[in-house]
């Protein structure tokens, strides 16, 4: 007699359930159709962004290597139109690398000022990313130690010379040679220093630093 009572029970509790089942079903059914139906589509439509996103990348890449082609035949008036196109509609890294390598076509074409002021642009474009923008200013600071003064190469760079930052070497560098240009001794024999004493400074960086001190030192400009 239990075990009838047990079985009876659980075909009472089983109906109740079937029946919250097809209540449940009847009010929200389309609501989880409906959200069912959308994971589904994103879940599509994010895979065919990928898929765009590669296409477009790829297409970019092609059309920078076609520009980089243009700069080395000396077509440098299409090299720059080519970069220029780039900029604006490339995608993924290219339209910041078509910035770089435009800026530098100036400064290959004997257009330092154009140049710098390209390069200094990038180096404070917060939207690009840091190592980029710490390169960029680099590049602005080397010319400018041909046509600036100490305190342009310093604002671009001196913030770059601390010894959490990967470029420090290069950056010491060349507000050391700035320096010795300015007739600074005492600042160009510190920042060369800097540059020996680091432990991490590439042999190449290092041993010009060290050529220079050796020119600071017989100068006698420097204690």
């Amino acid at each position: 007699m239990a075990n009838e009572h047990d079985s009876f029970i659980r075909e009472v509790n089983e109906e109740l359930r079937s029946e919250q089942f097809r209540n449940a079903w009847a009010r929200y059914g389309r609501l989880l159709m409906g959200g069912a139906a959308a994971a589904v589509i994103a879940t599509a439509l994010w895979g065919g962004y990928e898929w765009w996103s590669e296409r477009q990348a790829s297409a970019s890449g092609d059309q920078f290597l076609a520009a980089l082609t243009l700069v080395r035949e000396g077509k440098t008036a299409e090299a720059d139109a080519a970069l220029k196109a780039l900029e604006v509609d490339g995608s993924g890294a290219y339209p910041v690398l078509a910035r770089m390598r435009a800026a530098t076509l100036h400064a290959e074409k004997g257009d330092a000022a154009a140049a710098i002021a390209a390069f200094t642009e990038i180096g404070k474009d917060t939207s690009v990313p840091e190592v980029v923008r710490d390169t960029a200013r680099l590049r602005a600071a080397y010319l400018l130690v041909d046509t600036g003064t100490y305190d342009q190469v310093s604002a671009e760079v001196e913030q770059i010379a601390v010894p959490t930052n990967a470029l420090r070497h290069s950056a010491r560098e060349v507000l050391g040679l700035s320096a010795y240009k300015a007739g600074d001794m005492v600042k160009a024999k510190d920042w060369f220093e800097q540059t020996t004493t680091d432990a991490q400074a590439p042999n190449n960086v290092a041993n010009r630093a060290r050529m220079m001190l050796g020119l600071i030192n017989a100068s006698g400009k420097a204690p």
